[in-house]
């Protein structure tokens, strides 16, 4: 399991906590989103928010997901999520995919220069509203809204290598 605030914890079918992310999952492969689970948020949830980096980026945290207004009535997230602005449950992504200029929208697997692995940390948080933003927003924006909403963080951190 990954870290938690105690009761709030994050997973994922295809690895543990410190452990690689399964090629499938990278852009190295299918570049498909892993499957997520979660339990424990608390009571007062209205959303949740998502956003994945890559913290031993050269450039600094770089984003390769960011997913916000994720229904509080869901606990997982199934593997391939669908790349749309929208999806139908009301879930937005947000842009992604770098440091300073975020152009791409959904998930964008793990895919670091040759070296030692990078560390990949899933970061979910409650909150106690939906953000008020458009799909194709920054992470600056969501991270805005995350400090003004949050209620709860987990995380849940993979590695990867590329050529692994």
């Amino acid at each position: 399991m990954g870290s938690s605030n105690g009761t709030f914890h994050l997973e994922s079918p295809a690895f543990r906590d410190g452990e690689l992310i399964p090629l499938i999952h990278t852009s190295e492969g299918l570049n498909l989103s892993p499957p997520l689970r979660w339990s424990g948020a608390p009571e007062a949830t209205r959303s949740f928010a998502l956003v994945l980096e890559d913290l031993d980026s050269p450039a600094g945290g770089w984003v390769h997901w960011l997913l916000f207004n994720i229904p509080a009535s869901l606990r997982a997230l199934p593997a391939g999520l669908e790349r749309a602005p929208e999806l139908p449950n009301g879930a937005r992504h947000g842009s992604c995919w770098g440091v300073g200029r975020f152009e791409r929208i959904g998930y964008q697997g793990p895919l670091p220069p040759q070296g030692a692995a990078h560390r990949y940390v899933f970061q979910l948080v409650a909150l106690d509203a939906a953000l008020d933003l458009p799909p194709g927003c920054t992470v600056f924006d969501v991270r805005e809204g995350i400090e003004a909403h949050a209620l709860a963080r987990t995380e849940l951190t993979g590695l990867y290598a590329s050529g692994a």
